[in-house]
């Protein structure tokens, strides 16, 4: 698959990259009978591109008697695969990190707020999966509101009685099975936990790119509840931000019937739990959720530190119970400001490896992935630790295969018929051979009397 060059036309690229993303949809939707392997373009997959392009014949129309040795001459490809056949991969658990900043006070009576985001990403080639708005960019926003809000809870001035529970869930492109875990692990525990009386969930999805940010529920907040005055306080702080960005609220019932949620916090509000997803895109079946073409380019470092701050700022109005006018310069400016290359270097991050599910995968050993994103978390949060989710042996939610990645060899062949006009040819030789060691004699002879003609005719 090659990508569209960016020098064209901004429609023109878009247009482009729907046509590939629809591609990707219908593949994703269709029973394959043969592999399909995507590769990087390289000089080498061009240059083979390029010589089967030429040797095509619906290139140039030519007659049979030029056909003909042009077909012989040509040459073509023959691509191998080396490495073991799929096989399952044994022993899989999704694992989830979890920390939070504790209010200032008894800590089981103060109100509690989560802030959710998965951390994998989904494509249609798990190798070629980086997910970098989805959901790199939730992930890096959610590490930097950890950073910034753990500011005012180690300052005794600052601290609130507010409660903040983080979580980077896994398994989020195959139906939030992390995150369901999490929610299991902390409402049927019977360890006491403070999630059954959050005021409400934010789950963070997408939020890179784009100047619309979008509230999905699966119900509107009542007038006056925790989750309008957050609302609210987003749309506030959205209209003081000095970029332009619009909030806006999307309803969308959940469907039992489906057997894939729509947003991560469905899985809250099955349960009964207050919670909405953040994102800047207004579908969920975006195509840009699930593309392989959800790379590096795709976020927008400026817009997504404009986002984390209107986040940021309407969680802390909320916290601190500030409303209307009062204090309108904001709160995180100076000391307290958005860190652009803290953003920057957790996309880069996040960007630079594929995230597919089956490749975070943690078995004896946790992924490099995991433990630097626990680190992080470590540095600015208490009680840091993990969820893990493993599917049910008998009968398992999913199913991961393994290699996700394998090389091919492409060698250089000739057509079947250059083989048998080599063999005619072999054959002809060999045949003219024969006849001349057969009948030496007789070309001795021919010989003998052409060199007595010869000197005959000299004397």
């Amino acid at each position: 698959m090659n990508l569209p060059c960016t020098e064209c036309s901004i429609s023109t690229y878009t247009a482009l990259l729907m046509v590939i993303t629809q591609l990707e949809k219908h593949m994703l939707e269709e029973d394959v009978t043969i592999p399909v392997y995507f590769a990087y373009e390289t000089e080498e997959l061009l240059e083979m591109y390029h010589s089967m392009e030429q040797s095509s014949p619906q290139q140039k129309s030519r007659s049979a008697a030029e056909e003909l040795p042009a077909t012989i001459t040509s040459s073509g490809y023959q691509l191998v695969v080396s490495g073991p056949a799929p096989k399952p991969l044994p022993d899989t658990q999704i694992v989830s990190i979890q920390g939070k900043l504790c209010g200032f006070g008894v800590e089981e009576q103060l109100p509690t707020v989560a802030i959710v985001a998965h951390y994998d990403a989904y494509g249609i080639a798990p190798g070629l999966s980086f997910g970098s708005d989805s959901n790199g960019s939730g992930v890096a926003a959610l590490l930097e509101l950890a950073r910034l809000l753990s500011r005012l809870y180690t300052n005794s001035r600052t601290h609130p009685r507010f409660n903040l529970m983080f979580l980077l869930s896994g398994g989020g492109k195959f139906n939030y099975q992390g995150t369901k875990k999490w929610i299991e692990d902390n409402i049927d525990s019977s360890d006491a936990s403070l999630l059954p009386d959050a005021l409400y969930t934010l789950c963070l999805d997408s939020i890179g790119d784009e100047d619309n940010l979008y509230l999905h529920v699966s119900k509107p907040p009542k007038e006056g509840s925790p989750g309008d005055i957050f609302y609210k306080e987003l749309q506030w702080a959205a209209v003081q931000s000095e970029e332009s960005v619009n909030v806006s609220m999307v309803h969308k019932r959940i469907n039992l019937a489906d057997e894939l949620l729509s947003w991560e916090h469905e899985r809250f509000s099955i349960r009964r739990l207050p919670a909405f997803t953040l994102s800047h895109l207004q579908s969920p079946r975006s195509l840009k959720k699930t593309t392989i073409l959800d790379t590096r380019e795709s976020v927008n470092v400026d817009k997504l530190a404009r986002n984390v701050r209107v986040i940021a700022e309407a969680l802390a109005r909320h916290m601190y119970n500030i409303s209307g006018e009062a204090l309108k310069t904001g709160i995180f400016t100076e000391g307290l400001n958005i860190q652009k290359d803290y953003l920057k270097a957790w996309v880069d991050q996040l960007s630079s490896q594929p995230r597919s599910a089956q490749m975070l995968l943690s078995g004896t050993t946790k992924h490099p992935l995991i433990l630097t994103m626990e680190q992080a978390m470590t540095r600015y949060l208490k009680d840091v630790r993990y969820s893990i989710f493993k599917p049910d042996k008998r009968e398992p939610e999913l199913m991961f295969y393994e290699p996700v990645s394998t090389v091919m060899n492409a060698y250089r062949v000739k057509p079947a018929i250059f083989d048998l006009f080599l063999a005619m040819f072999i054959a002809a030789y060999l045949g003219v051979i024969y006849l001349l060691i057969t009948n030496f004699y007789r070309l001795e002879r021919i010989i003998k009397s052409y060199s007595v003609s010869m000197k005959a005719k000299q004397s």
